[in-house]
């Protein structure tokens, strides 16, 4: 076996362009690596929105592909830490590096849980911690993943070229909740599937240090430096902007050119960080289509703590933050359950992808989702986040998702605002005098929402929008899109007990799966989510058909494993395939861990129609 070492080389030289001739060097740096290169560009996210976890961070150490001929290249060998709970909403662009051509067989993913040893789940609504353990109830420490890709579908580096390669950690099919008492054990069981998917329309993030805005039409050079790290590199991406994209410059927000001619002017090696979609992937380096554009301060400083998270009661000037990801200037990522942070009339607010003038701190209240720079207070051992004095800072204002059903009057009945339910959110001043947002009778403007299907009363909806501003409810919300329940992403779910089940399906084929409601190991979970309601398989007629029929056959991600097998988890991009692995992994000795699939629901048919299913198996 040989072993090629990361190229080290061509990512210095990334470096060293930023400081002359950049966009000439970066353009070579590809180009110049021997043996003949390509370009991987990598991702990584669990886009399920499924909202399980509020916090889930962990070390990335290292991944590793090996070849066909038995080579084994390194594209990622800087550990990195990642909060996985936020990349079930949006997928982050993490490296972009030359590597040998060739077809690529599998993947080894190492996994390190001894960054933080604490999971933070999301229960009811409700925020709770618990231990991550393995499967002998040991706590979890590194844990490498191996991964087969379809060997009809493997990884294919070309010269001169680049291809998509994505990472997704399924985080409900490698946890399961174990006990509550006397404190909760989270079983870890690591599901990563790898593949290699066409470029679509997922938003990612990208974030890394700008270099130039020469030789490019409408955009600008950056290199990748993935998640929240200070001192990494990892390969050139050419980012194009357009009339409509959305800058925000050091707390000063522009569109289209004023932007760029901004941007032109920044020292080059300073972090941004950019919102929007892979472009093309024909050429050596990577093209990507940004809708926003966020530079120095408006996005971190070595000045500041940056917390994202949800606002659960405003008094005054204060806001209680809760469920926050705080970012350090040290390039450490934390978990703040939840930290009181004051607002004043110096704080700049802003809402992300909107250039909309005259927003002040009061246009923060309960409900909304945010991220808020400020200077942080600890406890007296100086290692505690206490406070966070953001009168001197900024906000930046997310979309926030609000799930309700409709009532008659056209108000909704809030099942979840911002991931918490309402019983953890204080409505207390939110409206005008005797008009304090009521959770069971929620207004909400959807005037802004373009004309869609005809809903009816007690529908399960998806809005995302924005919380009225502190004060002056009603309305409560303000909606910018609606989606019916059925028609956004849903997630069946099936859990075993004692261990698991030897025979889980009572059918399995290229048609589908069905799983047996009547097996005696059969636990407590067997539902449909969407979002936070559960209909229970057991409620249905019979037991659903969970299916690839009807879904996008030319991006099916469906996979069957443990990482303990020596194939680790194996992805299959055909049903047929699928089907056969998942007969021969149920002969008497494997058992059955968790089942998810992602997809809908067809209540005619009674089928599950998903582009993704996941049977991970027990260790």
């Amino acid at each position: 076996m040989t072993v090629v070492p990361p190229q080290r080389t061509c990512f210095a030289r990334l470096l060293r362009a930023m400081v002359c001739a950049a966009a000439a060097l970066l353009g070579a740096c590809h180009t110049t690596t021997n043996p003949p290169a390509g370009t991987p560009v990598v991702t990584m996210g669990d886009l399920t929105n499924s909202g399980d976890f509020m916090s889930y961070i962990v070390n990335i150490d290292s991944i590793q592909l090996t070849r066909s001929d038995g080579s084994v290249v390194t594209p990622l060998v800087t550990p990195m830490s990642v909060d996985l709970a936020r990349l079930n909403s949006i997928t982050e662009l993490v490296e972009a590096p030359a590597m040998p051509e060739g077809t690529y067989k599998s993947a080894l993913v190492t996994l390190d849980y001894t960054a933080t040893g604490v999971v933070w789940l999301n229960l009811n609504g409700q925020t709770l911690s618990a231990g991550p353990v393995n499967a002998t109830g040991a706590t979890a420490t590194v844990v490498s993943v191996p991964v087969t890709f379809d060997p009809a579908h493997p990884l294919v580096i070309t010269h001169g070229q680049s291809v998509r390669l994505h990472v997704d950690i399924d985080l409900i099919a490698s946890n399961e909740l174990t006990t509550t008492t006397p404190s909760a054990l989270v079983q870890v069981q690591p599901f990563v599937v790898m593949s290699s998917p066409p470029v679509d329309a997922t938003v990612i993030r990208l974030r890394g240090l700008f270099v130039t805005t020469q030789d490019v039409a409408s955009g600008f050079y950056m290199n990748t430096r993935p998640f929240y790290s200070l001192s990494s590199a990892f390969g050139a991406v050419i980012v194009n902007t357009n009339a409509q994209t959305y800058f925000n410059i050091n707390g000063t927000v522009y569109t289209g050119a004023a932007g760029l001619a901004a941007l032109s002017t920044q020292q080059q090696a300073l972090p941004l960080a950019v919102y929007g979609t892979l472009d093309s992937l024909s050429g050596v380096t990577p093209t990507f289509n940004a809708t926003e554009v966020y530079f120095g301060s408006s996005q971190e400083s070595q000045l500041a703590y940056y917390l994202t998270g949800t606002v659960s009661a405003r008094s005054g000037n204060t806001i209680t933050l809760r469920a926050a990801d705080a970012l350090t200037p040290f390039g450490a990522t934390i978990y703040v359950d939840s930290v009181p942070v004051t607002l004043g009339s110096g704080t700049q607010v802003f809402e992300d992808g909107i250039a909309t003038p005259g927003l002040t701190s009061a246009n923060v209240s309960v409900g909304q989702q945010l991220t808020v720079a400020g200077q942080p207070g600890f406890d007296s051992t100086g290692t505690v986040l206490t406070s966070i004095d953001a009168t001197q800072g900024l906000v930046r204002l997310h979309p926030t998702t609000l799930w309700g059903t409709l009532n008659a009057d056209a108000t909704q009945d809030v099942l979840s605002l911002g991931r918490f339910a309402p019983a953890a959110l204080t409505f207390t001043g939110t409206g005008s005098a005797g008009h304090d947002a009521t959770p069971s009778a929620y207004v909400v403007d959807t005037s802004a929402v373009p004309p869609g299907p005809v809903t009816t009363t007690g529908e399960l909806l998806q809005g995302q929008g924005a919380v009225t501003p502190f004060g002056a409810a009603p309305p409560d919300f303000t909606a910018r899109s609606v989606t019916p329940g059925p028609s956004s992403l849903q997630t069946l779910v099936v859990t075993w007990t004692n261990g698991g089940s030897t025979a889980p399906f009572t059918s399995v084929s290229s048609s589908g799966l069905v799983v047996n409601l009547a097996d005696a190991d059969l636990g407590t979970t067997h539902e449909i989510r969407t979002g936070p309601a559960a209909l229970d398989l057991k409620s249905l007629p019979a037991s659903p058909l969970i299916t690839t029929t009807g879904a996008d056959q030319s991006n099916l991600q469906l996979a069957v494993g443990t990482g303990t097998l020596s194939t680790g988890i194996s992805v299959f991009n055909s049903a047929s395939a699928f089907a056969s692995a998942v007969n021969s992994s149920f002969t008497g000795t494997n058992k059955i861990f968790r089942l998810v699939a992602y997809g809908q629901y067809d209540s005619a048919s009674n089928t599950f129609v998903a582009a993704r299913i996941n049977v991970a198996l027990q260790e």
